[in-house]
């Protein structure tokens, strides 16, 4: 995910965008600890991502209150 697409999305679309990539990260963390994990590139990217899914959620509180 390019942190420009999240750009014009809703408060609400980023709170289900967080909730959905902490599930992920949940199930990537029960599948490396059990041996299950094939790609384990993949829990780098949804760190990251949930990461800039906060930054967008924090830029746009900031903007509001400017």
């Amino acid at each position: 995910m390019k942190s420009n697409e999240l750009v014009g999305k809703t408060k609400d679309e980023l709170n289900t965008k967080l909730v959905d990539l902490k599930k992920e990260q949940f199930n990537l963390r029960f599948q490396k600890a059990t041996g299950q994990l094939e790609n384990t590139a993949r829990v780098k990217q949804v760190r990251r991502d949930v990461a800039r899914v906060r930054t967008a959620l924090h830029k746009q509180a900031g903007a509001k209150k400017a």
